[in-house]
């Protein structure tokens, strides 16, 4: 779990790495809950789905936006975006025969890894933890470009079972993509006590996709 410094648009910006032992792995980077609200790297979620995803072989790096930790910079909103494109370009960089590329997110990081899906047309997979749907314009995903997996708690306060279950609903009149979605009971915006099932449903959606087109878990 090398510590690396790279650099973004406000400055350098902090994260952990873990490399592939496979050249054409896919990359995968995992995006933390709200700056102003304790989102750091190393919140729980964040680092169970960074070793979820290094278990099953891929690139995968962890970052913290501006102004957290180390990251240069102060917190903006919606510049976080540049911050997670910049994280991007630099795995892509020294994985350059990566054959897929994979965005998960954290409540806010959520929102910013689904402007990013938006925006990279390279990303072939999501997954959005949480996502802030009443709190937040999602109306961006006009047409979602990729398939994905939206997990949240039954008891979610912050991101409502109703804001998110609207979101789902509106993504799956969509043609060509797959949404999948999994509702976590008795887990709140935190998923206190229910990290576990959390990073289990992440896992078990990640291995059917890497089943699907015949990727080797490593």
């Amino acid at each position: 779990m090398p510590e690396v410094i790279f650099n973004g648009p406000a400055g350098r910006l902090e994260g952990r790495y873990h490399p592939a032992k496979k050249k054409t792995a896919p990359i995968a980077i995992i995006l933390h809950p709200h700056s102003q609200f304790g989102g750091t790297m190393n919140n729980p979620i964040v680092y169970q789905l960074y070793y979820m995803f290094a278990e099953r072989g891929f690139a995968v790096l962890r970052f913290n936006f501006r102004g957290v930790g180390r990251s240069q910079g102060i917190y903006h909103g919606q510049d976080e975006l540049s911050d997670a494109a910049s994280a991007l370009d630099w795995v892509q960089t020294i994985n350059p025969e990566s054959r897929a590329c994979w965005v998960a997110g954290v409540s806010f990081g959520a929102w910013i890894g689904m402007q990013l899906l938006m925006r990279r047309p390279e990303v072939e997979g999501f997954i959005s933890v949480a996502p802030p749907a009443g709190r937040f314009d999602f109306s961006f995903l006009a047409p979602c470009p990729s398939s994905g997996l939206f997990v949240h708690g039954d008891e979610d306060r912050v991101a409502t079972p109703k804001d998110v279950q609207n979101l789902i609903d509106k993504l799956k009149t969509q043609k060509g993509i797959v949404i999948d979605q999994d509702v976590i009971p008795g887990a709140n915006h935190f998923f206190e006590n229910k990290t576990d099932e959390l990073v289990e449903s992440v896992g078990r959606y990640v291995d059917k996709r890497l089943a699907a087109i015949g990727e080797t878990m490593v």
